[in-house]
């Protein structure tokens, strides 16, 4: 039977040029690089300059992506774009991304989940390719995370940097199986009972203001085991895989430590996992296109790999998707 497929046909990402250093954050807070390394595995954040907001970032990384897909703003009639540090309460970040490319067709709106906002908008993205309503879609995942940080506060703030990572989406016909190219399942969650565990102190209704973040950080790492772990063999299972078959597993870059339980949890070998928290930090729902295109353009993953994306992030949300490259 045909279907059909969204293909990922290209990868861009951008991080800002500033970059702050574990020495760095120890002029700030009573921490140090060993502390921070020894309990995250982070060395190193990107940090947006003054006047350079999650639309610039966006932006960049999606010209990025349409250069990798040999496509051009006008091809495009979809971006969903997940962040949760939007240039403004309103209009979307993804229509002034929408206009700074230069597109002047199609549909473009935020999709809010947190660190989880990239899985959330493939998987609206995919659905809008599958069911006919677009041919070709931007999915991107941008934040400037840095501007709702307590930098007092050594437990949240040496966790978080700023970037951006984008794909270029296309339908394709296929069969419908395991062997077609292109988004084979998503599995999205959320649970918002868990909300006091991971949140920002402020929001437009309530406090006027954007807030901070505030996490208890090991009920999170609990959470996050336990939870991307399920996610994902549900995802691999709908898809008609075994984690045998993953090639590649890309995680939302949290912590060191949280992709090593997860990955110990699926029976996933280490060396199968793309990790690139220790230079670019929790990126929030830039991490996992960040670290996918770092993978593509390094040559790790290759066509054909069966790829497994998840995240968890505030909310809870959590989700994974398992892609053929």
């Amino acid at each position: 039977m045909s279907v059909r497929r969204s293909v990922i046909v290209g990868c861009g990402s951008y991080l800002p040029q500033k970059v702050l250093t574990n020495h760095d954050l120890a002029k700030l807070v009573d921490t140090s690089d060993e502390w921070i390394v020894e309990r995250t595995g982070i060395r190193t954040r990107h940090i947006a300059a003054e006047g350079e907001f999650t639309s610039h970032l966006a932006t960049k990384a999606a010209q990025r992506a349409l250069q990798a897909a040999g496509l051009k703003a006008g091809d495009v009639d979809l971006i969903v774009l997940g962040t949760t540090t939007p240039d403004e309460t309103f209009p979307a970040t993804a229509t002034r991304v929408q206009e700074q490319l230069g597109m002047t067709r199609g549909v473009a709106f935020d999709v809010q989940a947190v660190c989880s906002g990239f899985i959330f908008s493939l998987a609206v993205a995919d659905n809008f390719l599958r069911l006919g309503q677009a041919e070709t879609a931007l999915v991107i995942g941008a934040e400037t995370f840095s501007r709702i940080l307590d930098w007092s506060d050594r437990s949240t703030c040496v966790l978080f940097g700023d970037g951006a990572g984008a794909v270029v989406l296309r339908a394709e016909q296929a069969t419908g199986t395991s062997q077609d190219r292109g988004v084979l399942t998503t599995k999205l969650h959320s649970d918002g009972r868990q909300h006091d565990l991971l949140y920002a102190s402020g929001g437009v209704s309530s406090t006027k203001t954007a807030g901070v973040v505030r996490m208890d950080g090991p009920k999170v790492f609990k959470h996050a085991v336990e939870k991307l772990a399920d996610v994902v063999h549900e995802s691999l299972a709908d898809a008609g895989l075994g984690a045998s078959d993953v090639n590649w597993v890309v995680p939302h870059q949290a912590n060191r430590r949280i992709l090593a339980g997860v990955s110990k949890k699926l029976g996933i070998e280490d060396d199968k996992v793309i990790v690139t928290v220790d230079h670019h930090a929790n990126t929030s729902a830039a991490s996992v296109p960040l670290a996918l295109t770092e993978a593509v353009q390094d040559g790790r993953i290759k066509p054909d790999d069966i790829v497994v994306l998840e995240a968890m992030g505030g909310g809870f949300s959590w989700g994974a998707a398992v892609v053929r490259m």
